[in-house]
């Protein structure tokens, strides 16, 4: 990644330009940044717990309790599929750490789509969604997915048609957003209002942060002091969530050119979105396609140097770890773990209403 992209990133991330509208400020802001990153090859966060009030809203305002419970009914409703088979939760089941525990996605045709389907935990702090990034917000990010041909392969105009004909979410959105026109921008305000509350913030290592030293087994703390250490692991994973929100390259990818393809930039080819590692050990299979099974393999892999791909992050190297390295390591990440129980909604009949959704057996 060249600087500059490493300087923007940054900035973002660490919220110095929060509230900074002058340009002034924000080149004061980046040049920070880059001083920081001159005097040091890595500019990491400290791992932290996340704060709520970090949280960045749409105009500043938190969404109340009705809008995030309207959108999870639609992140169940498989209405917002073509074949009323697929609901978002298809994917990101909340019983399978909000994914599917499938190498790669499967669309709405039942084909493999050409990524594995990433978690949902903690996006309220993102600031770019996929593993490509093209999207810069979750309004952004939650109906690509919807209108895409190859995944839920909805049109923008029968998800609007379906949604007017339900009397049910009439009357919700009514009650939700005081207006009676059902629009894009709604649908997504609230889809994203439920997936911002997808939030975990209490697991042992939280505890252990807050003072308790009994919350972590030995084990966990020696892979705390690998992580941020010998494992070199905090230099991407940093933070509260523990991302540093940018793109590398593992070495992995030799045909999906990732985070180069959306920006139009050869140096970020085959880049991909450092993940979030809360509630990692609930996440399998890893990598954006879905090619390492189990954390024990992820740790192997990184422990090797990574693979041989294009255009291989610098950072990547071996990092001669012990047996019982790997094994802390892993009891660290499994720290992170604070399973988030998500009660299913009651889903609309919609059937009786939009005679272009047939219910199949």
């Amino acid at each position: 990644m060249t600087l500059e992209s490493q300087i923007i990133n940054k900035a973002i991330k660490v919220q110095i330009v929060k509230g900074i509208n002058s340009p002034s400020s924000w080149l004061k802001a980046c040049a920070l940044i880059a001083l920081a990153l001159t005097f040091s090859p890595v500019f990491s966060e400290p791992l932290a717990t996340p704060d709520i009030d970090d949280i960045e809203y749409p105009e500043d305002e938190a969404p109340n309790q009705m809008e995030v419970e309207l959108g999870k009914i639609l992140f169940f409703d498989p209405i917002l599929s073509a074949n009323n088979q697929m609901s978002c939760a298809t994917c990101h089941d909340p019983n399978n750490g909000f994914g599917d525990g499938l190498k790669l996605s499967i669309g709405h045709d039942d084909k493999p789509l050409t990524r594995h389907t990433p978690h949902l935990y903690n996006l309220a702090w993102a600031h770019s969604l996929f593993w490509d990034g093209r999207a810069p917000s979750l309004e952004h990010q939650v109906l690509m997915p919807v209108f895409d041909p190859s995944e839920m392969n909805l049109s923008q105009k029968q998800m609007l048609e379906r949604i007017e004909l339900s009397p049910f979410y009439k009357t919700q959105f009514n009650r939700v957003f005081q207006q009676d026109n059902i629009d894009t921008h709604l649908v997504s305000l609230a889809i994203a209002a439920f997936m911002r509350s997808i939030i975990s913030s209490n697991s042992p290592f939280d505890q252990y942060l807050a003072g308790d030293t009994n919350a972590i087994s030995t084990e966990a703390v020696s892979g705390l002091k690998l992580f941020e250490g010998k494992a070199k692991c905090v230099e991407c994973h940093d933070g509260a969530n523990l991302t540093d929100g940018s793109y590398h390259s593992l070495g992995i990818a030799r045909s999906d050119k990732g985070r180069g393809f959306v920006i139009n930039d050869d140096s970020m080819n085959f880049r991909f979105k450092t993940p979030g590692l809360r509630n990692v050990s609930l996440t399998a299979p890893y990598m954006h396609d879905g090619s390492i099974a189990d954390l024990e393999g992820v740790i192997r892999f990184y422990n090797d140097g990574g693979g041989t791909g294009p255009n291989k992050d610098n950072l990547m190297e071996e990092l001669n770890l012990t047996e019982g390295e790997i094994r802390d390591l892993i009891a660290f990440l499994a720290a992170l773990t604070q399973p988030i129980s998500i009660a299913r909604p009651s889903v609309p009949n919609n059937f009786t209403t939009d005679p272009s959704i047939q219910k199949k057996d």
